[in-house]
């Protein structure tokens, strides 16, 4: 249970270092960057990718582009959600993003939509649309789009995120190998824009992006490391991770940086958290 915990914690640390980033002056753009430098060292090291030639020119090259352009920028998005939104919303949107691939199943690759799981989805995108809500008169109308916008963003972002690693996995692709070139792909990516666009660089920067690397490799590592030991039971990890994650937000949000959030909002919480219940004990269970 120890990995779960250490997982979870990583994951909602990393949306508390996106908090705090632009009160400590940290360029978000230079730390992702450098982010993805301590997560490829930290893969290699750990994970211990396998790369020889001739599995190389077999690998989906395609799929690898298209994420290394999707993960810095929707990582953009996260920092931005966590920004105009807040921790409490921001995770638990991205927790939600957990039912594209679901909505892909269905409607790309011809699964059969089953009652449970489309109860899950129903009470999923009403959590979304209650996580999305926020008053106008606790807002300016472009606090309240931004705010909506970015959130819609991780959602999507993040979704279409698991079901590229899900495609690349029906290739063959080993997981340690694949995350390590899609790291490589997206730290080339962020690295050629901070230098055509000519960024300051600063030494608080990479710091900053040094530790959000680790805490974001920790929170891959702690949840392979679960799975592993809850092998047998991997709807323990992923419900618990989930709701772990979005619960821990919300305490954090609400308590350390007293975010306020509606009652529509959190309603939302609670049914984003039914949601993934539902979702793992009706269907996968």
């Amino acid at each position: 249970m120890i990995y779960l915990l250490l997982s979870i914690l990583c994951s909602v640390t990393v949306s508390v270092l996106l908090k705090i980033a632009r009160q400590h002056a940290i360029d978000i753009k230079q730390a992702i960057a450098f982010n993805y430098v301590t997560a490829i060292v930290l893969c290699w090291l750990l994970l211990q990718p396998k790369l020889s030639g001739a599995s190389i020119q077999a690998l989906p090259w395609g799929l690898f582009t298209i994420l290394g352009v999707l993960l810095p920028l929707i990582f953009l998005a996260m920092f931005k959600a966590v920004e105009f939104a807040g921790i409490v919303r921001a995770d638990a949107a991205q927790r939600l993003s957990l039912f594209l691939p679901i909505i892909a199943s269905f409607t790309i690759f011809g699964e059969t939509l089953s009652l449970p799981r489309g109860i899950s989805l129903l009470i999923a995108f009403i959590a979304l649309f209650c996580l999305l809500w926020k008053p106008a008169s606790n807002a300016t109308a472009v606090q309240t789009r931004s705010s909506a916008l970015y959130l819609l963003m991780v959602w999507i972002g993040y979704g279409v995120i698991d079901i590229l690693f899900k495609q690349m996995a029906k290739t063959g692709t080993a997981f340690p190998t694949g995350l390590f070139i899609a790291f490589a792909m997206a730290g080339l990516l962020m690295f050629i824009y901070l230098f055509t666009s000519k960024a300051q660089w600063h030494l608080r920067h990479a710091v900053g992006g040094l530790v959000l690397g680790c805490l974001n490799f920790g929170n891959i590592l702690f949840y392979i490391k679960a799975h592993q030991h809850f092998s047998e039971n991997p709807t323990l990890v992923f419900t618990t991770m989930n709701i772990g994650v979005i619960s821990l937000g919300t305490l954090v949000g609400a308590l350390v940086f007293r975010e306020k959030i509606s009652i529509v909002n959190a309603i939302g919480i609670v049914l984003a958290i039914l949601a993934v219940l539902c979702l793992y004990y009706w269907v996968i269970a």
